[in-house]
């Protein structure tokens, strides 16, 4: 652990919980403790949402197709995902974070950053700060763990939290970031993915350090604006603030699929269902989207999206459901698919626009919808029907996974 007696010019704290969905499984099941388990579809067409640490040594890794995960590790156990207990535990871990800071800029169900300047006095140095946040976090939920990192930027306090994974503590003082970052792979720059670290090698960098000492004019040349992005973290400098209360972007639904599908009909079957969901999720937040995007996932993997801007926001099913067909039109991709999916983005809330007339059509229409989600939350989501949705066929089944609530990110 790096010591600091100094008070810091600015403390911010990255909190990320240890293979978040996994870790709750296990909670919830003591059978599951201690043994490999992966969260994901029992289908093999699917992938790996998240592996439990008795899994990682066999080399099974998120986003990994479950065949080849099965195959890696043939001893464990598949659990189906269960997102609404994902969120229950989530609300609690956020509300853990907000007793720490006014500030807290959440990531993803399960990480956040959190602006903890000037509140030594309430919870001591850093280390002492990430060491309660820690404490707070397993009592709060039982007994689940956390890694934490704590530096005077966002992007060195992510690494930080990433080093002793997992159930770790990480402090890295300020003056000292810039060494403390030097020795790590080019991987642990904050956006550089494959391509851009195939990119750094190429050019003969392997770690930050070689970023750091390289011409910032020479990076901007060979990789435009992100060199001299990648240039700055390499030198541990993060202006970006702490963007408390942030609301998501995006609530997205998107379904693997059993069988592949070809034709448009099996198509718009899922992408009704993804409308229904994602329509309920915005109601429940009181929210409209101006956008709506489709995606598509071929059998080879590749990733066909289209997107279209609306004049008007909403939160119709129907709706939503009307623009996905107009973009599938727009599809010139043959497939077949093996996902479809779609998603709402540039949300705003509902309250932030002018009331809906009492008696208009769209507001019979949206109390309609929200009369049958309280069915459904009651009853199940397939209580009630509309009179124009086709019975799903038979032989057309969705696998139990990825249906992603804010564009989650795989743990």
């Amino acid at each position: 652990m790096i010591r600091s007696k100094r008070v810091w010019p600015r403390i911010v704290a990255h909190a990320d919980m240890d293979a978040f969905y996994a870790a709750i499984e296990q909670l919830d099941d003591p059978v599951l403790r201690g043994r490999p388990v992966l969260v994901g579809p029992p289908s093999s067409r699917g992938v790996v949402l998240t592996a439990s640490y008795e899994a990682r040594p066999y080399g099974v890794g998120s986003a990994m197709p479950m065949a080849r995960a099965r195959r890696m590790c043939p001893n464990a156990v598949i659990v189906p995902p269960r997102f609404d207990r994902y969120q229950e535990v989530s609300k609690t871990i956020m509300e853990v974070f907000s007793n720490f800071s006014p500030d807290v800029e959440a990531l993803s169900l399960d990480e956040a950053f959190l602006e903890m300047t000037g509140s030594e006095q309430l919870f001591g140095d850093p280390e002492s700060m990430g060491r309660r946040l820690k404490g707070a976090i397993r009592d709060a939920t039982g007994g689940l763990t956390a890694s934490v990192g704590l530096s005077a930027t966002k992007y060195v306090a992510k690494v930080a939290s990433a080093c002793k994974k997992p159930d770790g503590l990480t402090v890295v003082p300020p003056e000292v970031a810039k060494a403390w970052l030097a020795p790590l792979p080019v991987s642990r720059l904050w956006g550089a993915g494959p391509k851009t670290q195939a990119s750094l090698h190429h050019l003969g960098l392997h770690t930050i350090g070689d970023v750091a000492r390289a011409d910032p004019r020479f990076l901007s040349a060979m990789l435009g604006s992100a060199g001299s992005h990648f240039h700055t973290l390499a030198q541990a400098e993060d202006p970006r603030p702490v963007i408390g209360r942030q609301s998501s972007k995006s609530v997205g639904s998107e379904h693997t699929l059993d069988q592949d599908v070809r034709e448009k009909a099996d198509i718009k079957l899922h992408l009704r269902r993804s409308a229904e969901a994602i329509g309920r999720r915005l109601r429940k937040r009181n929210c409209l989207a101006f956008g709506v995007g489709l995606k598509l996932k071929t059998t080879d993997f590749q990733i066909v999206t289209r997107q279209h801007r609306l004049n008007e926001p909403t939160d119709f099913a129907e709706a939503l459901y009307s623009v996905g067909v107009y973009l599938l039109d727009h599809v010139d991709h043959s497939g077949p698919f093996r996902l479809v999916g779609m998603v709402a983005y540039d949300l705003v809330a509902i309250d932030d626009l002018v009331q809906l007339e009492l008696f208009a059509t769209p507001a019979r229409r949206r109390r309609l919808e929200v009369a049958i989600d309280q069915l459904a939350e009651r009853f199940g989501a397939n209580v009630v029907w509309c009179a124009n949705d086709p019975n799903k066929p038979a032989e057309i089944r969705l696998a139990p996974t990825l249906d992603f609530l804010d564009d989650c990110t795989f743990d």
